[in-house]
């Protein structure tokens, strides 16, 4: 398949994307709308020596998906809405374990069953906030299929690199759109392996950093290291700890990782922002509306551009307010009744005006609905 355009629905980018990557390991759990994932995963897996296992929930699919990872195999799982919520508490260890993996959600609408066949875009706060307490996580919001299958690739090479969970936030618009995308050739996409510590390193302790990185090297279990792996904030040996300074600076860590590599986890799309006095910020399939609602825009006259978050955690915080201080208005569109609106304006610090265009009802937003938010007053 590689080097051939193809005509390709969203979720089977995501497989063929993750396989590249070296996904050799899937557990789910059949739910709407990111079934095809689990049956693509099923067929492909064999033909590459890896394995497919459908559980018996969504709890214990994510269980299954860490306990490959600690066995040195790329794992991934996919759901949505529902099945998200299940697996959040082993989503909250493999992040206090540091165990990379790659978590597909295919949003549907909500809350509880909703509409399972319908579009929504309203887990993006649970992406980051489902599990308890402070964590780290990246979170990647593709819009076509050809970013679908570029960005579940870089989806891994992050988990690989900073040993954390990615949640791959697709919505059903996108997992189950078809088009037409070119394979790239292998060789011709980056593809990294998680770090492994010196053989020889007898100082090597499991939680351990060196004083540049905030990334532990840990190898895969079987591969002549003894260590222990704890869901309790834990010590550099990976044991319990109840030491508040240690605990300190065991979550401190965790979340610096992220933070302070920021430069290489962010990603997004800039439109016609150049000397755009207006701009719209979505995510997913939404940012195809916004683009030709922006066309249009500059076709009255109007000068209005897009900013598209594609790394949506950690959020691209200073380019939003960046942003803000150079506009009149930023309208913030999404499928749902106002989630990342509260984060935009709360980056923006009053620079600009916010306008909301939120819908719930399992319908994408149109390009004429953000137009009229262009056009228009502040609500």
């Amino acid at each position: 398949m590689s080097g051939k355009r193809v005509l390709m629905q969203g979720n089977e980018a995501c497989v063929e994307g993750a396989l590249a990557a070296g996904m050799r390991f899937y557990a789910g759990y059949p739910i709407t709308p990111s079934t095809e994932i689990a049956e693509l995963a099923a067929a492909r897996l064999p033909m590459l020596e890896g394995h497919f296992i459908q559980m018996e929930d969504e709890i214990g699919s994510m269980a299954a998906v860490i306990g490959a990872s600690v066995a040195g195999v790329k794992s991934m799982t996919a759901t949505s809405g529902p099945g998200f919520s299940l697996k959040q508490e082993n989503i909250g260890y493999a992040a206090t374990a540091e165990v990379p993996c790659v978590i597909v959600n295919v949003q549907r609408v909500g809350p509880s069953t909703g509409m399972p066949t319908s579009t929504s875009q309203g887990d993006i706060m649970q992406a980051r906030w489902g599990t308890h307490g402070d964590h780290p996580i990246i979170t990647i919001a593709p819009s076509s299929v050809k970013e679908v299958y570029s960005e579940i690739i870089r989806a891994f090479n992050l988990s690989e690199k900073y040993r954390v969970p990615v949640i791959f936030l697709m919505d059903e618009t996108v997992g189950h759109m078809r088009e037409g995308i070119e394979i790239p050739a292998p060789g011709s996409y980056e593809v990294v392996d998680r770090a492994l510590p010196d053989p020889d390193d007898k100082s090597w302790l499991p939680y351990a950093v060196e004083s540049d990185k905030e990334v532990p090297k840990i190898p895969p279990f079987g591969m002549g290291r003894r260590y222990h792996i704890t869901g309790l904030t834990h010590d550099e040996r990976g044991y319990p700890t109840n030491d508040p300074a240690k605990a300190e600076k065991f979550i401190n860590r965790l979340m610096n990782k992220i933070e302070l590599n920021r430069a290489d986890i962010d990603a997004f799309e800039e439109y016609r922002l150049d000397d755009a006095e207006v701009a719209v910020l979505c995510i997913g399939s939404i940012g195809r509306s916004a683009r030709e609602a922006v066309n249009r825009a500059r076709q009255k006259g109007i000068k209005a551009g897009l900013f598209r978050p594609v790394t949506v955690w950690p959020f691209p915080e200073k380019e939003v307010y960046a942003l803000a201080k150079r506009i009149k208005k930023l309208v913030v569109a999404e499928q749902n009744c106002g989630q990342i609106v509260l984060e935009a304006d709360r980056c923006v610090h009053g620079a600009c005006p916010v306008q909301f265009v939120g819908k719930a009802n399992g319908s994408m937003i149109m390009p004429d609905e953000i137009l009229a938010a262009i056009e228009g007053g502040i609500c």
